[in-house]
C-alpha cells in the first residue's frame, strides 16, 4: 500500500521543511479513537483531584517548554515572536484554568416530587472528543478545546491543520508527560482523516472555514453526535465622529493587520460615520508604522501569510476591489524575495455590496466604508452572513451601549480591537460564524458533557 507524506513548511522560508510524516489513513484514525476510548474509561473514573493534578502537570510541562514552543510556532506558521510567546503563555493559563474547573460542582440537586427521594442531575463525559483545528493558533486553539474536554472526563484525538503539524506533535509529547497513555493523541491528515475522525468520535469540535465547517456539522449531525463549529467572520469596526482618532486608528490597525490578519476575529471592515477621510489617513499611518517582515524579529507585527495561495488571494482581492472602484490606500503588493509576504493593504471607497466587504479574505487587508449615520452603520455592519466579532469606537457611553446591543455579533468590543479573546469567557458567533454551544470558560462544560438526571427513592418504608 502506498503512503502519503504530510509536509509542513515554514511560510517565511518555504524550502524549510519543519516536519514530514506519514498521513494517517481511515484505519489509523479509527485505531486512535479506540485507544482513546479505552483510556477514557479509566480517566473518567479517576477522582476529580487526580484529574486536576494531571492537568496542572501538563501546564507545567508546557510552561517549561515555552521558549521551544515559541520558536517552533514562529518557524512553522510565521507568527511574530511577541504574539507567539503570548499564545504559549495563554496555553499554559488555559490548562491551569481547566485544572481548577475539574473541581467545580458537576451537577445540582432538585426537590423530589414525593418529598422523600433524592433527585439530582449530573454532567457526564461523552467519551472521545474529536478536535479539528486550524493552523493560525497552533497551540491555543487545540488546548482551548482539549483542556475542557479532558477536564470533564473525555479523551481527545486531535487532527490539526497540516500547516501546524509539528507544533501539535510536540504538544502531544508534552502532554504525554502528564496524562495517561492514549488519552491525548494527534493524527496527521487532511480532509480524509478529518472525515474519519467525525465517523468514529463521540463528539466533534471544529474551527476553520465556513465551507468545511458546514460539511463537518452535516456529517456529525448525521451520526447524531454533538458538534460545534467556529467558522470565521467578516468583522466590522464602527468609528463614530467623537472617537479618539489616534487611539481608534492604532486599535483598528492592530486588529486588522497583526499576524497578517490571519485571525477569525480580525477587523475586515472599518465603517466610519461621517467624513471617512481623516480616519482613513490616521489608519493608513498606523498601518504603515507596524513592523513588517521576519516574524522572528521582536519588532515585527506583520509577518508572512501561511502559503502562496493565501498571498495570491490577498492580491486578487485588492485588485478586484480596485477594478470595482475602490482605492488602494496602502499596500496591495508583495515584496520580492523568499517567503509568502504581502504588504498590509488598506482600501477605501468601498461599497457594502462589493465582495471585499462581504467575504472573508483571511489576510492583511481591510476596507473603509463611509456612512452617513449610526443607523446606516449598524445596517452595514450586520449586512453580511457572518456574526463573530465587532467593535465600536466612541467616547459616549450611551452610544456604545446602544450600538453594541444592535450588532449581530457574538463578541463586541468598545474602544478595543475586535481581535483578542479572554479564554475564561464564552466565545462564539451568530449566523454563519458559529454552530453549536459556546467554547471556552465555564460554557465549555455544556458541549463536552451531557446531562443525566437520577432519582433515588427509599428502599424501604
Amino acid at each position: 500500500m502506498s503512503t502519503t507524506q504530510l509536509v509542513s513548511r515554514s511560510p517565511q522560508h518555504p524550502d524549510d521543511v519543519v516536519v514530514a510524516v506519514e498521513e494517517a489513513d481511515t484505519s489509523a484514525v479509527a485505531a486512535a479513537v479506540a485507544r482513546g476510548a479505552a483510556a477514557q474509561r479509566h480517566w473518567a473514573a479517576l477522582a476529580a483531584p487526580m484529574r486536576a493534578n494531571a492537568l496542572s502537570l501538563c501546564a507545567e510541562r508546557v510552561a517549561a517548554a515555552a521558549g521551544e514552543m515559541t520558536e517552533l510556532g514562529i518557524r512553522e506558521v510565521g507568527k511574530p515572536r511577541g504574539e507567539m510567546a503570548g499564545e504559549v503563555a495563554r496555553a499554559v493559563a488555559i490548562l491551569r484554568y481547566y485544572a481548577q474547573q475539574v473541581l467545580d460542582p458537576d451537577g445540582s440537586t432538585l426537590p423530589s416530587s414525593d418529598g422523600r427521594s433524592l433527585l439530582f442531575a449530573l454532567r457526564r463525559p461523552h467519551g472521545v472528543a474529536g478536535l479539528i483545528t486550524p493552523w493560525n493558533f497552533p497551540i491555543a486553539i487545540p488546548l482551548w478545546k482539549a483542556a475542557p474536554a479532558l477536564a470533564y472526563g473525555n479523551a481527545v484525538v486531535l487532527k490539526p491543520a497540516p500547516q501546524a503539524l509539528a507544533t501539535a506533535l510536540r504538544l502531544e509529547e508534552l502532554l504525554a508527560e502528564g496524562l495517561p497513555e492514549g488519552l491525548f493523541q494527534v493524527v496527521a491528515g487532511d480532509a480524509a482523516a478529518g472525515q474519519a475522525l467525525i465517523d468514529s468520535a463521540d463528539a466533534v469540535s471544529f474551527t476553520g472555514s465556513v465551507k468545511v465547517g458546514k460539511r463537518v456539522v452535516s456529517a456529525a449531525a448525521g451520526r447524531g453526535i454533538p458538534v460545534q463549529a467556529e467558522m470565521g467572520g467578516q468583522n466590522p469596526s464602527i468609528v463614530l465622529p467623537d472617537a479618539d482618532l489616534e487611539r481608534a486608528a492604532a486599535a483598528v490597525a492592530t486588529a486588522s493587520m497583526s499576524y497578517a490578519g490571519q485571525k477569525c476575529t480580525a477587523t475586515s471592515r472599518v465603517i466610519v460615520v461621517g467624513d471617512p477621510r481623516p480616519f482613513t489617513d490616521a489608519l493608513a499611518s498606523a498601518i504603515e508604522s507596524l513592523g513588517f517582515g521576519d516574524p522572528s524579529d521582536a519588532a515585527t507585527v506583520v509577518g508572512p501569510v501561511i502559503e502562496q495561495e493565501a498571498r495570491a488571494a490577498v492580491l486578487a482581492a485588492a485588485e478586484e476591489a480596485r477594478a470595482a472602484g475602490a482605492r488602494v490606500v496602502v499596500g496591495g503588493s508583495a515584496p520580492e524575495g523568499d517567503g509568502f509576504f504581502v504588504r498590509p493593504t488598506l482600501l477605501d471607497g468601498v461599497e457594502p455590496g462589493m465582495r471585499i466587504a462581504q467575504e472573508e479574505v483571511f489576510g492583511p487587508i481591510a476596507a473603509v466604508l463611509g456612512v452617513s449615520d449610526v443607523d446606516r452603520a449598524v445596517d452595514v455592519a450586520n449586512g453580511v452572513r457572518y456574526g463573530l466579532a465587532a467593535a465600536v469606537f466612541t467616547t459616549d457611553l450611551d452610544s456604545a451601549l446602544s450600538i453594541s446591543g444592535r450588532l449581530e455579533a457574538g463578541l463586541v468590543k468598545v474602544n478595543a480591537p475586535t481581535s483578542g479573546v479572554d479564554f475564561y469567557a464564552p466565545f462564539g458567533g451568530t449566523k454563519e460564524s458559529s454552530y453549536g454551544p459556546r467554547e471556552q470558560g465555564k460554557a465549555a462544560r455544556e458541549f463536552y458533557t451531557w446531562s443525566q438526571t437520577v432519582t433515588v427513592s427509599p428502599a424501604r418504608g
